[in-house]
């Protein structure tokens, strides 16, 4: 598979006013015009079913008019004053999402329950029903579309990827099999290629879209064991750091493996996992007859934003000849940049990598990807057929996705990723990036400056994380759960403030506070915000402790 080149900017839309960038809209047919009229059947039709014209009798005028009639078919002008109506909400939603709180969920819970109720029968009017969308269910959230949103990994929202989903939804095409929309598969195939080409992969390599980084991992996991272990796999044991994503432990249940065979290998000071210790369990599991065949590694772990030895870790399972899985769900996308390349070194090496568009890409959530390296490995794992399929490809360059993954029936995942590309380039993403390994580096040289701070994880990419450690609470072990309390009470008076929304994490036996830069529309500006809230709350819970 050749990995297209990711695309320049659409020219279209460059300098253009908005009405001559709209494509010409087919006429309207004309009444009595043959478009207008039920179709006939042809002659080829009625030489083959004799009779058909008496069999299918043409519907009635009554029957016509209740179709006609039916909420559910919407005329093209219903629909875009349907459409009309719901940006008349987005359009200022998403204009004042700086002046929003970064998170309110105060009284939350009670306006769920109010939302509970029976199936309706009777149909709402349209603005009650945005209202009760805008006005109570949205507001009382975290703001994740928001520029304040610095918490877990941030999930970005891109507008334009709205837009794809919009027509992906209305256009209904299915393009789990090639041959049902050839097009439309292509233009996903190609968004696949892009990554796969992203990572340095060959071009046998081969992947597909999902729901996020937990089904990209569990299809990662599925596809190793066919190709690393036996038909009765249970002996097999899988490696991970302490630090990696509870989906990968998930992935092992779905799998088919029990808890224990998944070894959680303890991570060095950076929070990387230890390539000693990971030599020594594979050691003991194979003399206790076990069966190694899998190793995780982070690249950009939720915690702290780790990036485990890629390069190392190729060597040692190419030794042992276990299958590298790179979980990149949050760090994969900084290939875009130099220092993103610099810093996953390696990753080409491994024999699949997850990638979630939805946090470094910035698209909305439910866009994951997996990439394989040996793309053959993923119809192994995952083909299977049936009388009532229509006909596979048989052509390597036509993909049937639904012979590579677990999923028949799914969505048009592609288009949400294919055409923000295709209109911005992916020159805005490379710049945005960029701005974001920048703004964490700012911040964390920012706090280091502010008494009592102590920078826990260096951002790697643009996660850190960092606490209060007064002197006067460090060192005496009596003093630990003190100090937890302490920064907990720091984190939320930082959150009442309402201008960012920062979240925490156990690292080891101490309470962190994490900030991840990576929302598209967090700039200094906000950053700055940050930094003022954490200073004035430290002053605050430092008085309030001590």
């Amino acid at each position: 598979m050749v990995a297209p080149a990711l695309p320049r900017p659409s020219r279209l839309l460059v300098g253009l006013p908005a009405d001559e960038q709209r494509a010409p809209r087919p006429a309207e047919p004309r009444p009595g015009s043959s478009a207008m009229t039920e179709r006939q059947p042809s002659e080829e039709t009625r030489t083959a079913i004799p009779g058909i014209e008496e069999a299918v009798p043409p519907p009635s005028d009554e029957r016509l008019a209740a179709a006609a009639a039916s909420p559910l078919e919407l005329s093209g002008a219903a629909l875009r004053r349907l459409v009309d109506a719901a940006m008349d909400r987005i359009a200022p939603h998403l204009d004042s999402l700086p002046h929003q709180p970064a998170a309110d969920t105060e009284g939350a819970v009670a306006v769920a329950r109010s939302l509970v109720e029976p199936l309706p029968e009777r149909p709402a009017p349209l603005d009650e029903v945005l209202e009760l969308l805008f006005e109570r269910a949205v507001p009382k959230s975290f703001n994740t579309a928001g520029p304040g949103y610095l918490a877990y990994i941030p999930g970005g929202g891109l507008p334009h990827s709205a837009v794809a989903d919009l027509i992906a939804a209305a256009v209904n095409r299915y393009v789990g099999v090639f041959a049902a929309a050839p097009a439309l598969a292509q233009l996903e195939a190609n968004v696949v290629a892009w990554f796969a080409g992203l990572a340095g992969y060959p071009q046998a390599a081969r992947g597909l879209l999902t729901s996020g980084g937990s089904l990209a991992n569990f299809t990662a996991l599925v596809t190793a064991r066919r190709e690393r272990l036996p038909e009765q796999f249970l002996a097999g044991t899988l490696y991970a750091s302490d630090q990696a994503h509870h989906s990968v432990q998930k992935a092992a249940l779905l799998a088919g493996f029990p808890p224990a065979s998944v070894r959680s290998i303890p991570s060095d000071a950076a929070f990387r996992l230890r390539l000693d210790l990971l030599e020594e369990a594979i050691a003991a599991d194979r003399s206790a007859g076990r069966e190694p065949f899998l190793v995780v590694a982070n690249a950009g772990s939720v915690n702290t934003g780790a990036v485990d030895p890629l390069g190392p870790l190729a060597d040692l399972c190419a030794r042992h000849r276990l299958w590298l899985h790179v979980d990149a769900a949050y760090g994969g996308f900084f290939l875009l940049t130099e220092r993103g390349r610099q810093t996953l070194a390696g990753i080409e090496r491994a024999d699949s990598i997850v990638l979630d568009p939805h946090k470094s890409l910035f698209l909305p959530y439910g866009t994951g990807a997996l990439l394989v390296r040996d793309g053959a490995a993923l119809r192994r794992a995952h083909s299977v057929t049936a009388d009532y399929m229509p006909p596979l490809s048989d052509d390597d360059e036509l993909i049937d996705f639904c012979e590579i993954s677990p999923e028949l029936s799914r969505p048009f995942r592609g288009l949400g990723v294919w055409l923000p590309l295709k209109l911005l380039g992916a020159a805005p993403f490379r710049q945005a990036l960029d701005e974001k390994l920048d703004l964490a580096r700012w911040a964390t040289d920012q706090l280091r400056a502010v008494p009592e701070v102590e920078i826990l994880a260096e951002p790697e990419l643009s996660l850190l994380a960092f606490r209060l450690a007064p002197a006067a609470l460090a060192g005496a072990a009596g003093n630990r759960d003190r100090l937890d309390r302490l920064n907990r009470d720091w984190l939320a008076r930082v959150n009442a403030r309402r201008r960012v929304y920062l979240t925490g994490t156990m690292l080891g036996d101490r309470f962190a506070l994490r900030i991840c830069v990576l929302s598209f529309r967090t700039h200094r500006d906000r950053v700055e915000q940050a930094l003022d809230d954490l200073r004035a709350a430290a002053r605050e819970a430092l008085a309030a402790w001590l």
